[in-house]
């Protein structure tokens, strides 16, 4: 198949907004489904997990072809709750187009402005589709308002809904001048009915002047008054959605089957394929400041991104991987840039959700699955052994909550052992630690949810019983102030001692993580060495000082030390560094940093002060209060996640279950003297 006709596309959305639905029909519509799957029933083909069935949500992200009017489509069906945003994240970076679902009702949504940042960060074009018009309060003209003020969308209609709920019939192509509606999983063309025909008229008025903003040709036509023809508009809003300069926009209800056909001609019309895409650049594996780009062809060196990791139970885990260029063969020997190791390919795999398809071979642009990669993780470049290069990784949020975990027999804790090891190498986002002090395993993910299904997973997948504690707050340490520090280790126990000894000075480095610097001259400790201060520092740091939580923004600069040449290694230096940061770290007035979560309630109007006054007893700063729709607002304010847990159930009972929320990690910031004093107190009960 030519890659012009190939597509590479995601579907995002908040939660809630129908994005499982609106797949579930292009699956159906395709003719991949003969019967449609639906989110409420547990029967969705993207939903396979049992913990998606059950809750009516998705949770991880899940990859399927399906092919439409001569085009093969690689859809990515993505989480919509902001617990899941890491696999979003890994879906973005792999896609060269996105369908961005809203709903009439809703508009734009916190979890919508996320994935718009996210698909921003990435620069990916896309395209709207406003939801559930058939719903009472569905408002089209509101949603595409919204999509401009909240996230500077450059909205452009191409249709025109014909009614909203009840009343909601089909919609008007504003470039064809044609009608549709749908009856029995059909879509009939009909004229323009007579009370639409004057806004029909006027609507693509308005999208040919909004057009001509971008394509010069038209805004000739445009000034001489003569008609466009339709394949040329379609190719300028084309190349203009290509460029991020608009965002076009189509609606329907896809629970009743009106619009997905439509949208399915705007993907193929409208969304890149990646040829549009064009070259992927990678850097150097050798020199930071070179790059090397890779056409999307089968002829050039093989470059892939591995961006999902699935333990199947039949074949094993299957590592998902978006191919830029090259060909990939069964058997074929690949070169993992980010490992500096060589892998194998086992067998090649197309997928269908959870049913999957062995080829012998792939080529550039599409996404597949491999079994038998024993090396890669997520967000790793395999590459042609011969012609290396590296690809931009994928960005995973922190993690903010914690559980302590156990397992409830304790010849089963190996076998728990095992399976987290499992699960972190599936989520980037989710991590588990041993705390030697108090010999307990400790989880951290990105929320109560995210977490809630891990150990869900546990159960269920793993057979394991469990028993876990209180969730927790994942705090962070940093330090405040400049320190110079000292430290040699020195240790004799017979033949060779241990000696090392290192001089450096601890920075605050707000925002920007930990960096190293080595500005040692004249060779006091042997460049061999000056990694090894590195390490012992960052095994010091994910261990935590304060009070056992990672060590976050500080630059340390390496200045003086001495070493011995029978009586130094490598170990003898990361124990000193360690050390040497420890010492230093307590001097440098520490304290410690807490996850700060953007919460955004939606209520109506009578609950307003209530909601308002919850938030403010929670330590929250309201940022800003907006009109949500006739009769509710939305209140957007930053709270301490410590601050949160229990929230659902309080915000039922002060608004008679009528108001809901949602929040996401915004930031670390410092605690005051007095709740540090409080929290460590606590922590030192607990026996943390």
């Amino acid at each position: 198949m030519s890659l012009n006709k190939l597509r590479n596309i995601g579907i995002a959305a908040h939660i809630d907004a129908g994005k499982t639905t609106v797949t579930e029909r292009i699956l159906y519509f395709t003719g991949t489904n003969r019967k449609i799957g639906e989110t409420h029933d547990g029967a969705a083909t993207m939903d396979f997990m049992k913990q998606e069935q059950e809750r009516g949500i998705t949770i991880a992200s899940a990859a399927i072809t399906c092919k439409w009017n001569d085009h093969q489509i690689n859809l990515i069906d993505t989480p919509g709750h902001v617990d899941f945003t890491v696999e979003v994240e890994r879906s973005l970076r792999v896609i060269d187009g996105m369908v961005a679902v809203f709903c009439s009702v809703g508009g734009v949504e916190p979890q919508s402005e996320t994935v718009w940042n996210q698909a921003d960060r990435y620069r990916v074009p896309r395209i709207a589709f406003i939801n559930k018009m058939d719903r009472t309060g569905a408002d089209f003209e509101a949603a595409v308002s919204q999509m401009n003020k909240y996230l500077d969308a450059n909205a452009l209609p191409l249709q025109i809904p014909m009614g909203a709920e009840d009343a909601f019939i089909g919609m008007i192509d504003i470039i064809k001048q044609i009608a549709y509606t749908f009856e029995n999983n059909v879509r009939n063309e009909i004229p323009i009915p007579n009370e639409f025909k004057e806004i029909a008229v006027q609507a693509r008025k308005e999208l040919v002047e909004k057009i001509a903003e971008y394509d010069d040709e038209i805004m000739e036509l445009f000034f001489d008054e003569q008609e466009i023809p339709d394949e040329m508009l379609m190719k300028a809003i084309r190349n203009a959605t290509l460029k991020l300069l608009i965002t076009p926009v189509c609606c329907g209800a896809a629970y009743k089957n009106i619009g997905v056909q439509l949208l399915l001609d705007a993907v193929v019309n409208y969304l890149p394929s990646p040829i549009d895409a064009g070259a992927i650049i990678g850097q150097d594996i050798d020199d930071d400041e070179k790059s090397h780009s890779r056409n999307p062809n089968n002829t050039e060196p093989f470059s892939a991104l591995a961006f999902k990791l699935i333990n199947d139970p039949y074949v094993g885990q299957q590592t998902f991987i978006r191919i830029f260029s090259g060909k990939l063969e069964s058997g074929m020997l690949l070169y993992n840039s980010t490992r500096l190791k060589n892998e194998r390919v086992g067998r090649i795999f197309r997928i269908k959700a959870k049913e999957r398809e062995e080829i012998s071979e792939a080529g550039a642009g599409e996404i597949v699955a491999l079994v038998g990669m024993k090396l890669t993780k997520t967000g790793d470049t395999l590459c042609d052994p011969h012609n290396p290069l590296l690809l931009e990784s994928i960005h995973i949020p922190m993690s903010v909550i914690e559980l302590k975990i156990q397992a409830a027999k304790q010849k089963e804790k190996e076998k728990l052992g095992e399976a987290l090891a499992k699960l972190i190498n599936e989520d980037p986002s989710f991590h588990a630690r041993f705390d030697e002090e108090t010999e307990e395993t400790i989880i951290s993910g990105m929320g109560e949810l995210h977490l809630e299904i891990m150990v869900d997973r546990l159960k269920e997948e793993f057979k394991l019983d469990v028993e876990i504690g209180e969730p927790s707050v994942s705090y962070r340490e940093t330090i405040t102030e400049s320190v110079e520090s000292t430290y040699r280790h020195v240790k004799q126990s017979g033949g060779h001692g241990q000696f090392a000894h290192t001089v450096m000075r601890l920075e605050p480095n707000t925002g920007e993580g930990y960096e190293y610097v080595n500005i040692i001259k004249g060779g006091v400790i042997p460049n061999e060495y000056i990694p090894s201060v590195d390490k012992g520092i960052q095994k010091t740091m994910e261990r935590g000082i304060l009070a056992g939580f990672p060590v976050v923004d500080v630059k340390v600069v390496l200045i003086d030390g001495s070493f011995h040449p029978v009586d130094s290694s490598d170990l003898a230096f990361q124990l000193c560094g360690g050390q040497c940061f420890k010492q230093g770290f307590l001097k440098a007035k520490p304290i410690l940093l807490e996850p700060v979560m953007k919460v955004e309630v939606n209520t109506p109007d009578d609950y307003i002060g209530e909601v308002v006054g919850n938030l403010n007893r929670r330590r929250g700063k309201i940022e800003s209060m907006r009109r949500y729709r006739k009769g509710a607002q939305k209140v957007v304010a930053i709270v301490p996640l410590s601050e949160m847990f229990g929230y659902s159930t309080h915000l039922r009972n002060i608004t008679s279950g009528r108001a809901n929320f949602s929040m996401e990690f915004s930031q670390y910031s410092p605690l005051t003297a007095t709740l540090q004093e409080q929290v460590l107190k606590k922590l030192k009960e607990k026996g943390k």
